[in-house]
């Protein structure tokens, strides 16, 4: 990982200091500006570029009925979102950022469509309640096409990045990786997803419950509880973090599926915190064990629970904002204001 530039953020501590504003009054946009110091090795960082990659898979899972909607829908969603007709192609035009869909694993191959980068590397995750979600081949190509939308990022002259995801069932994959690394009990993390009644909320924690015993020998790792209970998509969304702080290149984590990723990400590389902001508090319980485990607060809490990289993609221009306030503010020397005794 990238080292971030501790002498830029102390530098950017020390302008805050020295704004017309008692010292810490804008809370988080405070932290916000000097985390992306660091990351960008500015006194004054700024975001002109963001870029929006959603990964999208199917799950095997999903034969489990763990899910309020068929599978069919998560190729459905990738047309929709090569149409712009998604709540993220709407937040990514009204906030300029690039945008691409990237199939890593939908059942059916849906190219070709305009904004979808075609980079399958199966035909979605296999049932992991019978038997591990991929094999190591298939993980490590995941990995790779995460690294590779970074890449194009990169190339393109993005400034900050957000994963998004789309694979129906892959909050069960995504609180199966939570339940793993951070110890706790399904009962405690399982959420309604897509928005299951109470029944079939029931269903989904007893199967959860069930692939975890299943899987238990084999999840001596971060990567191995990836392979056994992860996705496609949240396999690619840990590569793309990950190569995100290889090569310095700030993030914001959306959703639980997202934080998933990141989770696995940050346990693999725990020198990637300081590249990750947090987008947002969704409802999905699952999300708050990420937070507890990796000490890190949202930005935002708008009740969201839509994935896409939604929630994240809506903290850009509370970032901007954080940003130009940092930058722009007047110091109480220029104003001459009386600073505090």
């Amino acid at each position: 990982m990238k080292p971030i530039n501790l002498e830029m953020m102390q530098c950017a501590q020390q302008r805050q200091n020295t704004l017309t504003k008692p010292p810490g009054s804008l809370g988080q946009l405070e932290h916000i500006a000097i985390q992306l110091a660091g990351c960008q090795g500015v006194v004054c960082p700024q975001i002109k570029s963001p870029w929006i990659s959603v990964f999208a898979a199917d799950h095997g899972i999903a034969d489990e009925g763990v899910s309020a909607f068929p599978a069919v829908v998560t190729q459905e969603m990738v047309k929709n979102f090569s149409a712009s007709g998604a709540a993220i192609t709407v937040i990514a035009q009204q906030e300029k950022a690039a945008f691409e869909v990237v199939d890593v694993g939908v059942l059916n191959d849906v190219s070709p469509l305009p904004n979808l980068i075609s980079n399958r590397v199966a035909a979605g995750s296999f049932n992991f309640a019978k038997q591990p979600a991929m094999t190591d081949a298939m993980l490590r190509s995941a990995l790779q096409v995460g690294k590779m939308a970074v890449d194009r990022a990169l190339n393109a002259g993005a400034d900050l990045f957000i994963g998004g995801e789309m694979g129906i069932a892959n909050t069960s994959a995504a609180t199966a990786i939570i339940s793993q690394i951070c110890q706790q009990p399904i009962a405690d993390l399982v959420g309604r997803g897509t928005g299951v009644n109470d029944q079939q909320l029931q269903h989904k924690q007893t199967v959860l419950e069930a692939a975890l015993l299943l899987h238990q020998a084999e999840m001596d790792s971060p990567e191995a509880v990836l392979r056994c209970v992860g996705g496609l998509e949240i396999a690619a969304l840990t590569g793309a973090y990950l190569e995100c702080g290889r090569v310095g290149l700030p993030i914001v984590v959306d959703g639980v599926i997202s934080c998933a990723a990141a989770l696995v990400a940050y346990e693999m590389q725990p020198q990637l915190k300081p590249w990750m902001l947090f987008g947002h508090q969704s409802v999905e319980p699952a999300q708050k064990a990420v937070f507890k485990q990796l000490e890190v607060t949202p930005i935002m809490d708008l009740e969201m629970r839509l994935g896409e990289g939604s929630g994240a993609a809506m903290a850009i221009p509370i970032i901007r904002l954080a940003c130009a306030l940092h930058a722009n503010m007047a110091t109480f020397e220029e104003a001459n204001v009386s600073d505090a005794n």
